[in-house]
């Protein structure tokens, strides 16, 4: 069964969910968000649910207000895991929980601070693991909160009008497989550049 559900197809996955579109919305935002399982579509999903609004029956604003909520809850989630476990479920060899993964946001998060965790958001991988590196260095829940928030609603509305916008263009309705190969390439160019980054630091310290 799970097998067969279209991941990194967001027009199919949207398509497979059926009048609980909302809901799977909500759940692969949530799971993406901070249950430690970054590779899920989450720009693309948001992107393409807000083009096909229309052919699945639902309205712009509703899918702003699911995904920010998920997105709030699913940081909320992260947050928790680390301050409760912190780095204990992490292993360099790991295929998920790499130690890598943790080390890149724990580093975004102490260069940008609160911010982050707007700022994460727009970053695949990143957005999953911010909210844990806050609650492994214990930032204080009450500063945590409010700009969680904040990241969740710009994100989901940024996404979601993002769609609206090319969803306005005929090239783009007529060709949404091909934009969405193209959207799902464009999300993951940061890990991309920061993994040749990473390449040539090792290579300049060997």
């Amino acid at each position: 069964m799970l097998a067969s559900i279209p991941l990194l197809d967001p027009s199919g996955l949207l398509h497979s969910f059926g009048p609980w579109v909302l809901i799977g919305i909500a759940v692969i935002v949530f799971i993406e968000s901070g249950v430690l399982f970054p590779f899920l579509p989450g720009d693309s999903l948001l992107i393409t649910a807000a083009i096909l609004a229309p052919v699945l029956g639902i309205q712009p604003w509703s899918i702003v207000l699911v995904a920010a909520i998920a997105a709030f809850a699913g940081d909320q989630a992260g947050y928790l895991i680390g301050k409760r476990l912190g780095r204990r479920l992490f292993k360099p060899d790991a295929r998920v929980l790499k130690t890598a993964h943790l080390d890149r946001a724990e580093a975004f998060f102490l260069r940008y601070g609160a911010v982050s965790l707007v700022l994460g958001r727009f970053v695949p991988v990143v957005r999953t693991y911010v909210p844990l590196a806050a609650g492994i260095v214990a930032m204080p829940y009450r500063r945590f909160t409010p700009w969680n928030v904040l990241g969740g609603c710009i994100w989901a509305s940024i996404m979601v009008i993002l769609g609206i916008l090319l969803g306005g263009i005929p090239f783009v309705t007529k060709n949404i497989d091909v934009l969405m190969v193209v959207v799902v390439l464009i999300s993951v160019l940061p890990l991309a550049v920061s993994a040749l980054r990473a390449r040539r630091k090792a290579s300049a310290g060997e």
